[in-house]
């Protein structure tokens, strides 16, 4: 009898643990997203927090892509609601240690073809690792350099533009994450999402926690690296959009990209355009054909969707 009691305890003690997390505003997300069974009843096999998250963070996926001007898989569209804009010039010094970044106009939604509308908020990108030279792995990772470029260069636009805090948002992917990250730690006000986010950060890990968003590849080659370094504070989902892909392919952002507009196109119209524009491909692990066309939003699943979670069952890389 005490053995029973001893164990509703503990059952009882974990479910309001349980509970305190999701109700504290550090949400982790389970990583449900690739299951078989919880949401294959549900548009593309997509779990519904999943869709959600991804509908509200495509925008600034586009825009972590887009930092990377000049190479080869940016997108060509940005879709109905994103326009990139001019940037202040960056002396020539900083770009010589890898920094860049862009800034873009985010509109309401369902705002295309109104010759009024204004950006509903200021978008700052900030470009990740080139990894055809060292000069960020040196002034990004191993000094601050590009940690206070970031600060500085946001401070600029902040200026040069005249908007508040509030309506703006930092994004980046890889080291442009983490430099991200360091401006939502200084501006509390300011919203961020992240994606494959760089764990070499040197902010308060909790600070701002309620409002960053970062979107994880499974087994993309930077979280073995987040297993030795505390992950800053967020909402937090972990993907597994191409199971058969290797550590380093996995950690692109542009397929990360595309794969959050593929979920997020089940939810938005105006997320399912830019799919449309840019040609983008299904989710390897996703069921159906490597060619199937993204049925839409609103779309209801008649028949069960299983994800191929394996990479056996996806397919290798060649």
């Amino acid at each position: 009898m005490a053995k029973t009691v001893s164990l509703t305890r503990r059952i009882r003690a974990s479910a309001a643990a349980m509970l305190a997390l999701a109700l504290s505003g550090c949400v982790t997300y389970p990583d449900i997203s690739q299951s078989r069974s919880p949401c294959r009843m549900e548009p593309g096999g997509w779990c519904g927090f999943v869709r959600a998250g991804a509908a509200e963070a495509w925008p600034y996926a586009v825009a972590a892509t887009n930092a990377y001007q000049g190479d080869d898989d940016i997108f060509a569209d940005l879709g109905p609601r994103l326009e990139r804009l001019e940037r202040a010039p960056i002396d020539p010094e900083h770009e010589g240690k890898g920094f860049s970044y862009e800034v873009f106009a985010l509109y309401p939604p369902e705002s295309e073809g109104d010759a009024e509308r204004t950006p509903e908020k200021l978008v700052m990108a900030y470009r990740g690792t080139d990894v055809t030279g060292l000069s960020d792995v040196f002034y990004g990772t191993l000094r601050s350099d590009q940690t206070g470029f970031a600060l500085d260069y946001f401070e600029a636009e902040l200026a040069r533009r005249g908007r508040p805090l509030e309506d703006w948002v930092v994004t980046g992917h890889s080291l442009g994450g983490a430099l991200a990250t360091e401006v939502s730690i200084r501006y509390p006000q300011v919203r961020a999402y992240m994606f494959n986010t760089s764990p070499f950060y040197r902010g308060d890990a909790m600070a701002n926690d309620a409002r960053r968003t970062v979107f994880n590849e499974r087994g993309e080659w930077l979280r073995r690296f987040a297993r030795y370094s505390r992950a800053p504070a967020s909402d937090l989902y972990t993907l597994n959009c191409g199971p058969q892909r290797g550590a380093f392919t996995k950690h692109r952002i542009r397929l990360i990209a595309d794969c959050i507009a593929w979920i997020a196109a089940y939810e938005d119209p105006e997320a399912y355009a830019l799919v449309q524009s840019n040609a983008v491909p299904k989710p390897p692990v996703e069921c159906g054909p490597d060619d199937k066309t993204h049925p839409g939003a609103q779309f209801r699943q008649l028949a069960p969707c299983v994800h191929r979670a394996r990479p056996e069952e996806a397919g290798q890389d060649g």
